[in-house]
């Protein structure tokens, strides 16, 4: 038999750990905010035509160093084009944007200059919210149907630390809030659901094997049983998201840096809170078997 490690002998230091973090996402929140891109709070648009096609690093470097720190710089259509949008309604930003542009070399022309609204209002937002609170409302009907209420709210609790915890740790650097970290978001939520549920299912099946284990025992087995498909999931995404990190340039790295945090948070959660919350609940097998339906005896001769 497989050595089987003892996940739940740390859950008290992992519960301790949990509540720091949890604890300082929340301080950041509440002190720093999130740092709201262009797509939540509107800007400035401004189309640039280069006589030569435009290296964008080198255009964005330009701009912070002209003090234009919060530009966002993106190609269009010929490489030659490329559009710069920041905060601000100045009617003369694309002038002066031009002119720090020019003062290091650059050959180009002003073609439009535009201010735009976010793409995210107030009203989407709400709906947003309201839409992701269905969405775990949900996923908590679905798990208390498909197994048990207690698995649900362990789904629950790990998914809402996964969300606070990433978005705290983007408030604490200021990492830009875009709708690509927002995708992220909502990528870190499949991803940390789907790993805590293959670990319940798990749980759930060694109920039936081993009748005589304790639920912490079953709860180490089960992670025990599952650890190399968690790695290999971890491992693999990790890799591929490395590869944005580095390759993909500054537009992709809200994303990245965001699900990289997602899923180093959904591993964690799935062993040391959803498990945990089990443990709390005092899941027994009995919760497990369905109601015996007594039937009617005919007693007639």
């Amino acid at each position: 038999m497989n050595r089987t490690i003892n996940f739940m002998g740390a859950r008290n230091f992992a519960f301790a750990v949990t509540v720091f973090l949890t604890l300082l996402a929340l301080g950041s929140w509440a002190v720093k905010g999130l740092n709201f891109g262009l797509d939540f709070t509107g800007g400035t648009q401004i189309e640039l035509s280069y006589e030569q096609p435009a290296v964008l690093e080198q255009v964005r470097e330009k701009l912070q160093a002209a003090g234009f720190t919060d530009a966002v710089v993106q190609s269009f259509g010929a490489t030659t084009d490329v559009v710069v949008r920041m905060q601000g309604d100045d009617p003369d930003l694309g002038n002066k944007v031009a002119s720090a542009l020019r003062a290091t070399g650059d050959q180009l022309e002003v073609k439009k200059v535009e201010f735009v609204g976010p793409q995210v209002g107030e009203e989407l937002r709400d709906q947003g919210g309201i839409g992701m609170l269905l969405a775990l409302g949900g996923v908590l009907l679905y798990l208390a149907f498909r197994f048990q209420w207690k698995f649900a709210v362990g789904a629950i609790v790990s998914l809402i630390h996964d969300v606070v915890v990433t978005l705290g740790i983007l408030s604490f650097f200021q990492v830009t809030f875009d709708l690509t970290t927002l995708a992220a978001i909502l990528a870190i939520i499949g991803y940390s659901l789907n790993d805590t549920i293959v670990v319940f299912d798990r749980v759930r099946e060694n109920f039936r094997v081993l009748r005589k284990s304790t639920l912490i025992e079953n709860i180490n087995i089960s992670t025990t049983q599952t650890l190399l498909r968690t790695l290999a999931t971890s491992i693999s995404t990790l890799l591929a998201i490395g590869a944005l990190l580095i390759f993909a340039g500054d537009n992709l790295f809200s994303f990245s840096i965001a699900l990289f945090i997602g899923v180093f948070a959904g591993t964690y959660s799935s062993v040391y809170i959803a498990n945990v919350v089990l443990i709390w609940l005092n899941l027994t097998v009995d919760d497990l078997i369905p109601p015996v339906v007594a039937e009617e005896v005919d007693e007639r001769p």
